[in-house]
């Protein structure tokens, strides 16, 4: 059974209903449109933000009890959000299609992220952005959410390497606050990034 959607069974939204603090941060200065996909999105707090900002937005996520609260919690927003099923293992991803490419948190083997980053690289559109906010490896002695296995953890090197043609906007390793629902609390050591593909 898949983990995910057992958490994501309960009525309550596990990491809250309002979206991550570095993506509404940055979403407000660069004042995006179009369309934007959020991959790992959980119950839709993100999406549901971004769809709040004019975007056409798409969630990806692998459990089906995650994407049902992302569609309330639209429902309840008054926004429209496309939800889809997908594993990223098997992800389609469409060359060139997103303006703006979002993962908050989603953490994953080695081999995954890595072709995870590789796929995300081809589906942002030439001007388009990526912006991501994860734990790194750092994060393993703080008591404040993510993995405990340093195996599904974010290395500065990873973001650094697959974007290093890109224009890098924005980069952060470090501590920051999360208040984030019951499973993010407290103090995290983070990677945040924001890459704009070249056109």
């Amino acid at each position: 059974m898949n983990p995910w959607n057992i958490r994501f069974q309960n009525e309550s939204y596990v990491y809250g209903t309002e979206p991550n603090v570095f993506l509404a941060e940055t979403q407000k200065r660069l004042q995006l449109s179009g369309n934007a996909l959020a991959i790992a999105e959980g119950e839709g707090r993100n999406a549901v933000f971004l769809a709040e900002q004019g975007m056409n937005v798409t969630a990806w996520d692998y459990a089906a009890s995650g994407l049902t609260k992302t569609k309330r919690l639209a429902e309840t927003r008054g926004v429209t959000v496309h939800t889809e099923l997908v594993d990223l293992n098997g992800a389609h991803w469409k060359k060139g299609f997103w303006d703006e490419l979002v993962c908050i948190f989603g953490h994953f083997p080695k081999e995954l992220r890595m072709k995870t980053l590789i796929g995300i690289k081809e589906a942002v559109k030439p001007g388009g952005y990526f912006i991501s906010e994860v734990y790194s490896t750092g994060q393993i002695p703080y008591q404040s959410g993510g993995p405990k296995d340093i195996g599904f953890l974010y290395t500065p090197e990873e973001f650094l390497q697959t974007f290093s043609d890109w224009r890098i906007v924005h980069f952060f390793m470090g501590e920051v606050e999360r208040n984030e629902g019951d499973l993010h609390q407290g103090l995290s050591h983070v990677i945040q990034f924001v890459g704009q593909k070249r056109l």
